[in-house]
């Protein structure tokens, strides 16, 4: 049975790709002489290598390739320094393959475990949301068992936190528990217990940047990091890789001081309390890319799940009415889902901070109004790796029960928010989690 799983705000039609990595050495012998006039060289790093970390050789049944960019730590409003990534793991054998647990360890000491994933966590078929069913097929589909076919694959989305930043290791390795072929000659499957490629932390300073949007009453819909939630098991197949541009992407999605949503008819897309906006540069930037002209969805229907709809959407256009900018060394924001003929910027165009980009919408694969906002490592709204960040200033309220979105309906009917166990406090340089209730100035 699969249970119901939490409604979504945006999708994309996912495809899967597989990606393999090899080395290979050899030593030859060298005649008197040759040797003699022989130069010494110096290797060149295998790939995937860390410096300072090692890694035994064994025979990997399982083989272990993350996704995207390093893993970057940032402060959420819990108060912990989050760290979140994904792995390709392939059974590259003609055995079928298990995983039993997964091990998080520091690269420098692999006895000192930083994190441990293993039953729920990694399979459940009865949990919706929390942590569990890290396990997925490609593209990030639900599992029923943590097996692993010959010759397939399946993604597993690693998330912890440290209590400080003092605690990061400079590189991690995976400590992989379970079954498969034990040897090159494959056999019946047996126990297997080995470490597998170190995935280094970044050493970049996590982007610290404006609201984009004022006012209170605003909801990270679909935050980090639950892989219950859509962004965070966003993984697709993007020119010829897997990818994740919305690890950390947030919906903002505001309510009204009762906690609902949208008072009225709810067919109606300015029913809704967020509708039309204003969406703000979040730093000073200059425009890269602008779509615009795409008429509004209709609340409560999502255009993918509609054949007549869904014939419709592009690479281009799945994110409706969108602004993309650069705010320099190396990071872009993505603004999607914005009311047509709303945009105020065109490319080339230098914004400031807090200026007006456009208005908030339901355009584009969208079933609600709502701003799809993200950071990202490149201009591409699906091929840059998304960022995670912190913002400069505002207050945190509190936090929407994840089983009432688990329980809305389509077009999120009803009360989210009690006003009543709100408690507003000043925060700085925190990224709000999933379902935060934040006022912003």
């Amino acid at each position: 049975m699969t249970p119901r799983r939490v409604p979504t705000l945006l999708a994309s039609a996912l495809t899967a790709v597989a990606l393999v990595a090899a080395g290979c050495s050899s030593d030859a012998a060298t005649e008197p002489a040759a040797a003699e006039a022989a130069t010494t060289t110096t290797a060149s790093p295998a790939a995937g290598s860390v410096a300072g970390v090692t890694v035994p050789d064994a025979f990997t049944a399982i083989t272990v390739v993350p996704i995207g960019s390093p893993p970057l730590p940032f402060k959420g409003t819990d108060g912990k320094y989050h760290v979140a990534y994904d792995l390709q793991l392939t059974n590259a054998t003609k055995v079928p393959a298990s995983v039993d647990k997964i091990d998080v360890v520091d690269g420098a000491d692999p006895t000192k475990v930083i994190a441990s994933f293993s039953a729920a966590a990694l399979v459940d078929p009865d949990c919706v949301f929390g942590d569990c069913n890290r396990l997925r097929d490609l593209p990030a589909g639900y599992v029923d068992t943590a097996q692993i076919p010959p010759q397939e694959s399946r993604v597993v989305f690693i998330d912890f936190t440290l209590d400080s930043l003092d605690q990061a290791p400079d590189a991690v390795l995976h400590h992989l528990y379970g079954t498969g072929a034990a040897s090159p000659a494959f056999g019946e499957p047996g126990p297997i217990d080995y470490l597998t490629t170190p995935v280094a932390f970044s050493t970049r300073t996590v982007p610290v940047i404006a609201p984009p949007v004022r006012g209170e009453n605003w909801v990270a819909l679909n935050g980090c990091c639950e892989p219950g939630f859509p962004h965070r098991s966003s993984v697709m197949s993007v020119n010829g890789k897997l990818n994740n541009s919305q690890r950390f992407a947030i919906d903002w999605k505001r309510t009204n001081d009762q906690g609902e949503f949208y008072t009225g008819d709810r067919n109606h897309n300015e029913s809704y309390v967020d509708y039309g906006a204003e969406i703000l540069a979040v730093a000073d930037a200059t425009v890269v890319s602008v779509l615009d002209g795409m008429e509004a969805n209709a609340p409560g229907v999502l255009p993918a799940s509609n054949p007549d709809l869904a014939s419709k959407l592009t690479v281009e256009n799945v994110d409706g009415n969108h602004v993309v900018l650069d705010l320099g060394d190396g990071v872009y924001a993505m603004y999607a889902h914005m009311i047509s003929g709303s945009v105020t910027v065109k490319p080339g165009d230098t914004v400031t901070e807090g200026q007006v980009l456009g208005k908030l919408g339901n355009t584009g694969n969208a079933n609600a109004s709502h701003l799809h906002f993200q950071l990202m490592d490149g201009p591409s709204l699906l091929e840059a790796d998304s960022l995670p960040y912190e913002l400069k200033g505002f207050d945190y309220a509190g936090q929407v029960p994840p089983q009432r979105i688990a329980d809305a309906d389509d077009f999120l009917s009803g009360t989210f928010v009690d006003e009543a166990t709100l408690s507003p406090e000043p925060r700085r340089g925190e990224l709000p989690l999933n379902l935060a209730v934040v006022d912003f100035p």
